[in-house]
């Protein structure tokens, strides 16, 4: 999981968004590692194979604290990545599909994920895979959009 982090870290310094995820891949950073572990323990976690590696993650489970609570039964995104070296073959979309039927399953009415606010591409994406724009957040100088999806 931490390669794919610093795949997407390298692609996103690459097109001059650093403000995601900062400009070190987060192997070489002792408390990303942590926090990715942590993540890992807290949430349900699904992983997508292919080529023979992780091309995928999807993370699911409450909302987090920085984010403002929601009356509706959710199921929020905690993370979604894939490779970038596959970027076109839906692998983040296959991920959201398979989301909402965990969702379903589990009784939710809602879908929740929260992304770079300033990345008009980012939410764009989400946008196209049915969310939309539900609030921001600031943390700690990271400018955060919350985008929400009825099931």
């Amino acid at each position: 999981m931490l390669a794919l982090f610093d795949e997407a870290v390298h692609w996103l310094v690459g097109r001059g968004l650093s403000g995601q995820w900062g400009e070190q891949p987060f192997s070489s950073r002792p408390a990303m590692r942590e926090r990715v572990l942590q993540t890992m323990s807290d949430n349900d976690v699904r992983i997508a194979e292919g080529e023979g590696s992780v091309v995928g993650v999807l993370v699911v489970g409450s909302s987090p604290p920085y984010v403002p609570g929601n009356p509706i039964p959710e199921l929020y995104v905690t993370l979604l990545l894939s490779a970038r070296r596959l970027q076109g073959n839906r692998i983040g979309a296959r991920l959201l599909e398979l989301a909402a039927e965990i969702a379903v399953e589990r009784g939710a009415e809602m879908m929740r994920v929260d992304c770079w606010a300033d990345s008009p591409q980012l939410i764009g994406y989400y946008e196209a895979q049915g969310f939309s724009r539900d609030g921001v957040f600031d943390l700690r100088g990271w400018r955060g959009q919350i985008l929400s999806r009825p099931l």
